[in-house]
């Protein structure tokens, strides 16, 4: 194991420990990490595994390579600015924070018409937390290719990446992977919801619906094919699959989807015009 990396985690929710728990014993020792958290209860839990913590910015950080900003956006600003007294030219910020520019970070976070530049900014989503997860990442001026390998391989510990170019393609994600598991939810409720009012017990149609979505998502991913061939393969001419999808393009499902996507980053772009102001 490598233990020489240390790392900040600025903010310690759900996002942390799911980083935390693909990192520590693999990729760092607990004693390594430090966690900043205000809420005494969070950090009694961080200590308890061996971190050290502290109830808000101090010298520690000094002593950490990767920062992880994993903070509400309301607050943001302000704990990088608490943050920056500690910061070192060679220190790599890592933002999951939602709705924060990268832009803006290297402005909190430089001087004077002097942005710090070494920063990625990334957009994970909550199937992190089983170490499922999807992550979009986008790399500012600063980030060397050392840089960019070690942010994908810490992301990584929670799941997939994919790199983009900047904020623009990061509001993209965040409306396909970082809300898109609500609407897979919303899906699944509602084909569960439609199994049950045909007979189907409660637990049957949850089974049933949640074993073919995960079925349908591994076979889409290990096939050569794309979705639309896959879906052309159930589907038989005047057949059952056929009749359903029927109802679908009648009530406009592609044009919905698309809508809602678009709904989704026009908002993103709008909260990081209002967290970064």
């Amino acid at each position: 194991m490598k233990t020489e990396l240390s790392l900040a985690l600025i903010g310690g929710g759900n996002m942390a420990n799911a980083l935390a728990s693909g990192l520590i014993g693999r990729r760092c020792a607990a004693g390594n990490v430090h966690v900043i958290d205000p809420g005494e209860a969070v950090r009694a839990r961080w200590d308890a595994l061996g971190t050290t913590t502290a109830a808000a910015p101090d010298a520690r950080l000094a002593e950490c390579r990767v920062w992880f900003f994993a903070v509400k956006p309301q607050v943001m600003a302000e704990v990088v600015r608490q943050c920056r007294p500690w910061l070192r030219p060679d220190t790599l910020i890592i933002s999951i924070a939602a709705g924060i520019p990268g832009e803006a970070l290297a402005r909190w976070l430089g001087a004077d018409g002097q942005p710090y530049a070494r920063i990625v900014r990334c957009m994970p989503n909550t199937p992190a937390l089983i170490a499922c997860g999807m992550t979009g990442m986008a790399a500012l001026s600063g980030v060397d290719a050392s840089d960019r390998a070690l942010a994908e391989e810490l992301l990584r510990a929670v799941g997939e990446v994919i790199w983009v170019d900047d904020d623009a393609a990061i509001d993209a994600v965040t409306a396909v992977s970082g809300s898109g598991p609500a609407y897979v939810f919303l899906f699944l409720e509602a084909l569960i919801a439609a199994g049950i009012e045909q007979g189907l017990t409660p637990e049957q149609s949850r089974q049933l619906a949640l074993g073919t979505f995960h079925g349908a998502t591994q076979l889409a991913a290990l096939s050569p094919d794309s979705p639309a061939v896959l879906r052309d393969r159930v589907t038989s001419k005047g057949g059952t699959t056929a009749a359903a999808l029927a109802v679908f393009q009648d009530r406009g499902l592609p044009d919905i989807m698309r809508e809602a996507v678009d709904a989704a980053a026009r908002r993103a772009g709008a909260l990081a015009r209002e967290f970064s102001a």
